[in-house]
């Protein structure tokens, strides 16, 4: 297992293995599933009624389940996927238990492969098993992601532009 800070890794810098436990949480809001659910076009009473979800045998409004997905990687990026190159896709997702409107979640990653690119020498591919967990450690997503990452020294570098400053 490498332990290299988390912060900006390459592909070389990761071993099957490695857990990184990601440094942001989020309390998820009424508002943050209304605005996705109508962003994605998502009808589902389920998400935007309440009425319907105590129904549906529901304590609460469960969450837009692809927010949560959308949510729990973007936690991972920071720690895990800076020098990203692209995204390949998701895999076994699961919901093992529904995400609720005030909730906070938390998640964390395992690299479980890495191999070498055939066709981006300046990469390797690396596939990260997920898991996102509320407030009382109930996993509430986990899914299987696998990303294309650039080699040390391979990443686009961009200068950095410097601030117009007017003389007063």
């Amino acid at each position: 297992m490498t332990t290299n800070p988390w912060r900006d890794r390459f592909f070389e810098d990761f071993a099957v293995g490695d857990v990184c436990k990601h440094r942001h949480a989020r309390t998820v809001t009424p508002y943050d599933n209304m605005l996705f659910t109508l962003l994605t076009q998502n009808p589902a009473p389920l998400h935007v009624n309440h009425d319907y979800a105590k129904a549906a045998g529901h304590e609460r409004v469960p969450f837009n389940s692809t927010f949560i997905l959308a949510l729990v990687t973007g936690q991972s990026v920071a720690d895990l996927t800076p020098n990203v190159m692209t995204n390949l896709g998701w895999s076994e997702v699961k919901l093992p238990a529904p995400t609720y409107e005030g909730d906070t979640i938390y998640s964390e990653s395992e690299v479980v492969s890495l191999r070498e690119s055939a066709t981006h020498p300046r990469a390797g591919i690396m596939s990260l098993k997920t898991i996102g967990y509320n407030q009382t450690g109930t996993v509430v997503i986990e899914f299987v992601r696998t990303v294309m990452v650039y080699k040390a020294g391979q990443a686009p570098s961009l200068p950095r532009p410097e601030p117009r400053r007017t003389v007063r």
